[in-house]
């Protein structure tokens, strides 16, 4: 593949790292001073909401869990993004996979963002980066011939492990979503967490996309399916970033409200340390790191030793 791909994919990436990197700390460093004024939702609900920053008009609880979650961005993930740029830019296999777990990170978050905030100031700036963040996750997964990936990786590879995590996770994800939303359906809007917010946005995008996600990771893993080790590395990576901005956002939370929510705190730590060992696995069983896409040449080669 033409090394030109490559350098325009790392071009790609580092507006997007730029973009998302001044968005969080906009998010960080103008949320506004505090203030809040009491009001009513349509469904009889009284909450604090924001009057001020840029997420102004959103509850007070929203805000402050917002906060914590751009904290992590600007604080991890984008420079992660910008410190793999330059390998991006050399073909680097294991690069692009970080690369795509990061990017479906920022893909989530912004499109979460657009859809969940009050309108404001950063709302077209929302949309850009998760369209933007879309266009580069299937850019890059057109350079990795898919069908080569299982050779790439060695007998390190958490095969097993993953599989395992990621069925766990889907597990986790539905048990913890579903009564929530019977919960609200049944009319008790308190005990369903809308938090003056119109409907659950969080539980429809994660039933909708990382329920999906973590059930196709852990059967085409199990399967040793080559998308599977695509998946995996995406899954992992994405798990890391999302359980520790989760965690974040708790901790900001309690800032607020003067309380830490031990248990859901406990438990997205535990899934943000598992995250954390299998991304570093799998990252680091990819079998030498030769630049451009998978091609013949690492079959051929594996073939003849």
């Amino acid at each position: 593949m033409d090394s030109k791909v490559f350098r325009r994919i790392a071009a790609l990436c580092l507006a997007v790292a730029l973009g998302a990197g001044a968005a969080s700390a906009v998010g960080v460093f103008m949320r506004g001073d505090g203030s809040t004024a009491p009001a009513t939702s349509i469904r009889g609900e009284r909450f604090e909401y924001a009057t001020t920053g840029v997420y102004a008009f959103n509850p007070e609880r929203v805000v402050a869990e917002g906060v914590g979650w751009d904290a992590v961005t600007l604080v991890i993930v984008v420079p992660v993004l910008l410190l793999a740029v330059p390998a991006i830019a050399r073909g680097s296999l294991k690069a692009r996979l970080l690369s795509l777990g990061l990017l479906a990170y920022l893909f989530y978050q912004y499109l979460m963002y657009a859809m969940f905030w009050a309108l404001g100031p950063l709302f077209p700036v929302f949309i850009v980066l998760y369209a933007t963040c879309a266009v580069s996750l299937v850019w890059i997964t057109s350079t990795i011939q898919i069908r080569e990936l299982p050779r790439r990786f060695s007998e390190r590879f958490p095969r097993q492990g993953m599989a395992v995590f990621s069925a766990m996770m889907a597990f986790m994800l539905v048990g913890m979503w579903v009564p929530r939303i019977a919960t609200g359906l049944g009319g008790d809007f308190a005990g369903a967490g809308l938090l003056g917010m119109p409907t659950l946005t969080v539980q429809a995008m994660d039933l909708g996309m990382l329920v999906p996600l973590a059930s196709a990771t852990a059967f085409l893993v199990w399967r040793r399916s080559p998308w599977g080790y695509l998946l995996a590395s995406v899954f992992a990576v994405k798990g890391v970033t999302m359980a520790g901005a989760i965690c974040a956002m708790l901790v900001s939370a309690a800032l607020v409200e003067g309380s830490l929510e031990i248990g859901p705190f406990a438990m997205f730590g535990a899934v943000t340390l598992a995250a954390s060992a299998f991304a570093w696995k799998i990252l680091n069983s990819v079998d030498g790191d030769e630049t451009g896409p998978v091609g013949a040449s690492a079959g051929i080669s594996r073939a003849g030793s």
